[in-house]
């Protein structure tokens, strides 16, 4: 799989993608993770991304042109491009499965006041929200979404359950977790933890996330 991000600042793309899971699934090349600069397919001597909106108002708008040719540079056969907007559906774990068995993604990072709606009607493929709030710009959500999909890849996690259980998953939340020392200030790990009865301990995970899920999710539809 290629990930590529397309947007004005590159660099807060790619100090994340140098680290943690993201740098360790580009050096088994299971994926291929690049920040593209979209001033690289500027045409004027300030590399100019922005113009004010027709209409007036505030703020700037993101101009149709560089997005075009970056996008005609960058796109190939089988590749989707994808808009981060707070417009877009909402993000889920269901939406990084579908993504993570595409073959190329390009990520279009959307910056100030919005992007000439033009993109949207005639150069996107999807258009993908976080959640229901705004950022400053898409390079965020674009990381989140990025590094969601990427570890659903085989091989990426070390564990294939580490996945497999995460929340989400069967429609519920993640069971609690535990490590040592067994006691802190007198807050002990529950005992059937330290039983080494793998059935009981699979029973009592399964009741603890649906515990969870009913808590402080009621709006999950669980799975059993």
């Amino acid at each position: 799989m290629k990930i590529q991000i397309l947007t004005i600042f590159p660099e807060v793309c790619r100090a994340v993608l140098g680290e943690s899971i993201l740098k360790r699934a580009q050096e088994k090349q299971l994926v291929e993770l690049e920040a593209c600069d979209l001033r690289d397919w500027t045409t004027d001597k300030h590399r100019s991304t922005d113009d004010a909106p027709y209409g007036g108002g505030p703020g700037m708008v993101m101009t149709i042109g560089p997005i075009d040719r970056a996008l005609s540079a960058l796109r190939k056969p089988g590749s989707k491009v994808i808009f981060l907007s707070p417009q877009g559906r909402r993000f889920s774990h269901k939406i990084a499965q579908e993504l993570a068995l595409e073959s190329h993604l390009i990520f279009l990072c959307g910056h100030y006041e919005g992007v000439d709606q033009r993109v949207s009607d005639h150069l996107i493929d999807d258009e993908i929200s976080i959640g229901d709030y705004v950022l400053t710009s898409g390079v965020l959500p674009a990381l989140v979404v990025t590094d969601a999909l990427v570890r659903l890849i085989p091989g990426v996690l070390g564990d294939v359950q580490s996945a497999e259980q995460d929340s989400f998953v069967a429609g519920r939340l993640d069971h609690p977790h535990y490590t040592r020392p067994e006691v802190y200030q007198g807050w002990e790990v529950p005992r059937v933890l330290l039983s080494g009865n793998h059935a009981a301990i699979e029973g009592w995970r399964r009741e603890e996330a649906k515990k969870a899920t009913l808590l402080k999710r009621p709006d999950l539809p669980q799975m059993e």
